[in-house]
């Protein structure tokens, strides 16, 4: 080989490795990985109150089965089926010949007695003159004063006797016992009716108000009692817990009533304690054995701290967490504790503070420790 074809080798070399080179001086850097765009919530301090919606029955106040109290023919009737009656008003018409007659015969033996007994003290005083001149012996006027005591026993027996007369002259009339509307008369003009029987005549039922009886699970109503405790929520000053209704179609009752009693035993099959509320019911749209859905107003939280429910996901155990944006716009996924659901948001119990922030939308596109660029946004 001669000289100048190596040396034309070698400067080719020289020449392909000085390309190669520059090639790699100027490559271009890698392409940078994009900052994931995220909307981000800011957490603030909200004042709520807290409802518990549950299912309940309307019950009446008070229900009155008319019985009869004496025996007779019923001879008139004094009501209107499905009006409002009020307590003493006279219903029925029982014929009440033989307690009349029995009224003014026990009448007549008051009168008597009273005369004997007059009688009999008119000569107890005359005896207690005449014993002073030994007139008469100390034992007619024993005799004398035990016959005006049991005259005074017989006004006694006239006066009770003259009572139960006149209180069978009131049953006879069949009275109404209770204020409240009346149904359909379970009996005509003309039928024989006996005291203490089994049928009724008419049911009367009141209806202003009305109770509201709803089953609550007992682990609500525990939550509430330890959320009180615990300074969570604050009740009403006055105690009272305002109870609204939703009616069966939807319709929201315009009327605002009050918790009255909750029951002390739990009903082992269903797990829940019997709420009563008591509801006023002016218009009586409300009818016993309705069925309607109760709200419950348990009390205020002045400072609640609520997140949307599309900001928290679920671990595997069923956990409830969230993305939360750092301060220096890393993303962590923190595990939190929720109560319950309200206005479409849960209440956070444990895990966030307020003044962080944590990601609402964009939650697929991100992982732990990756940089974002958060947008706030208001819920």
């Amino acid at each position: 080989m001669s000289l100048t074809s190596v040396s034309y080798t070698t400067l080719l070399s020289i020449i392909t490795l000085l390309i190669l080179e520059g090639c790699k001086r100027h490559k271009p850097p890698p392409y940078p990985i994009p900052v994931q765009p995220v909307d981000v919530l800011t957490l603030q301090p909200q004042k709520i109150i807290i409802h518990t919606n549950l299912p309940g029955r309307t019950n009446a106040i008070e229900i009155a089965h008319i019985r009869p109290q004496v025996t007779g023919i019923i001879q008139k009737r004094f009501f209107i089926e499905g009006s409002d009656v009020t307590a003493g008003q006279q219903l029925y018409q029982i014929d009440p010949s033989r307690y009349q007659a029995a009224y003014q015969s026990a009448q007549g033996e008051l009168l008597q007695a009273k005369a004997l007994e007059k009688t009999a003290l008119a000569k107890v005083m005359r005896y207690r003159n005449l014993i002073q001149d030994h007139a008469v012996s100390k034992q007619d006027l024993d005799d004398a004063i035990a016959t005006e005591r049991q005259d005074r026993g017989q006004i006694l027996t006239a006066k009770g006797q003259l009572k139960k007369a006149e209180i069978d002259l009131t049953y006879a009339r069949v009275p109404a016992p209770i204020s409240g509307r009346i149904g359909r008369t379970l009996v005509t003009v003309g039928s024989l009716v006996t005291a203490n029987q089994n049928n009724d005549l008419a049911v009367i039922t009141r209806l202003d108000p009305i109770y509201v009886d709803v089953n609550m699970p007992i682990v609500t109503l525990f939550r509430l009692r330890q959320e009180v405790a615990n300074g969570l929520i604050h009740p009403r000053p006055d105690g009272k817990v305002p109870v609204t209704l939703t009616m069966d179609d939807g319709a929201h009752y315009k009327e605002t009533g009050a918790l009255a009693l909750s029951e002390v035993n739990v009903n082992t099959s269903t797990s829940t304690v019997v709420v009563r509320a008591i509801m006023p019911n002016p218009k009586k749209i409300l009818l016993p054995g309705m069925y309607v859905h109760a709200q419950l107003d348990e009390g205020t939280i002045p400072k609640a701290l609520l997140i949307p429910l599309e900001a928290v996901t679920r671990n595997t155990h069923g956990d409830p967490q969230v993305w939360v944006v750092q301060p220096n716009n890393t993303i962590a996924l923190r595990k939190i504790k929720v109560g319950q659901i309200i206005n479409n948001c849960w209440l956070v119990t444990d895990g966030l503070k307020f003044g962080e922030r944590i990601v609402i939308h964009g939650i697929q596109k991100i992982s732990p420790g990756v940089k974002v660029s958060p947008h706030d946004i208001t819920h």
